[in-house]
């Protein structure tokens, strides 16, 4: 009986690292915000996540360079309809460091909520000699990027970003506004020590709070996303 009691416990041992590792953002090991299997996690701006999304291996339109297609098994997640909802993480996570690679057909626009209330635009925007706040790698409303780093159309992109948490009180006054610290789009240093005085418009509640989900923005065109990492600051 004590032989099985020890041996349990060695086995929960060696499996503790994984579970905490997964399911708490405060472990400072970078997590997997998407399991690249289904959509387990992920939820919409009303209706189903199966409603807009799909698993796959996305690629642009043969017939229509505008258009993604969702090509057998792959490991991408694929808002393949242009004019879907917004969709994001039912985890909720503070500062920290976020990876998120994503592809976009010609002509299409997304963005990335860090903590579904604070956009970095995706667009395509490659080539462009005159970009703004809009473009790719620009802080909405706020910031255009140093560079345009864009990639051309249907080649996959990576943002890299170092982003602070808004910081409140005990009474839930604001002492801190949230920081972008660093953010690397495809390598390029587009941003660094950006202050956001409040949340983007179009976000997911339009308050601003000390932990959040991901949400990615699906009413506008057809993008994909893969390699979504998040490793806490905190």
């Amino acid at each position: 009986m004590q032989r099985t009691k020890v041996t349990l416990f060695a086995l929960l041992l060696i499996a503790a690292p994984t579970m905490v590792g997964f399911a708490d953002d405060k472990s400072g090991k970078k997590v997997s915000l998407f399991n690249g299997k289904d959509l387990t996690g992920w939820a919409t701006k009303g209706g189903s996540a199966k409603e807009t999304l799909r698993v796959g291996a996305a690629a642009v339109d043969p017939k229509n360079p505008a258009g993604l297609i969702v090509r057998g098994e792959g490991n991408d997640l694929v808002n393949h309809k242009g004019g879907a909802r917004d969709f994001y993480t039912e985890k909720k996570v503070g500062g920290g460091t976020f990876e998120v690679e994503f592809m976009v057909p010609k002509g299409s626009n997304s963005g990335v909520y860090l903590m579904g209330e604070y956009e970095i635009q995706i667009l395509d925007s490659y080539g462009k000699k005159k970009f703004g706040p809009g473009d790719v790698g620009g802080l909405y409303g706020a910031q255009a990027p140093r560079v345009n780093a864009a990639k051309a159309p249907g080649e996959w992109q990576k943002f890299v970003i170092d982003f602070r948490a808004p910081k409140f009180d005990a009474n839930g006054k604001k002492t801190a506004n949230a920081r972008f610290v660093k953010v690397t789009l495809n390598g390029k240093l587009i941003h660094e020590n950006v202050e956001m005085k409040g949340p983007t418009p179009g976000g997911l509640t339009g308050r601003e709070a000390s932990t959040g989900p991901l949400m990615f923005q699906g009413n506008h065109g057809p993008v994909a996303y893969r390699n979504i990492k998040f490793k806490s600051a905190d």
